[in-house]
């Protein structure tokens, strides 16, 4: 599994984007959340999850939080 941090976070819209390690952005949206017990993500949250092509663009999915703080 990938981990990063949230970068940002919508909780209207459920859009966002996490800062992977290598220091690449990767989109995350409501699908992302799928699954999990995660209802809202804050900044600097480090999370786990799975890279999925979704139409030529890298998504996480299935998002696990790491870090509360």
């Amino acid at each position: 599994m990938a981990q990063g941090t949230v970068k940002d976070y919508d909780d209207a819209s459920r859009v966002g984007s996490l800062l992977l390690d290598d220091g690449s952005e990767i989109g995350i949206d409501a699908t992302s959340l799928e699954g999990s017990e995660i209802r809202t993500l804050r900044l600097g949250q480090r999370v786990r999850f799975e890279l999925a092509d979704e139409a030529g663009r890298r998504m996480a999915r299935g998002l696990r939080i790491v870090t509360f703080d």
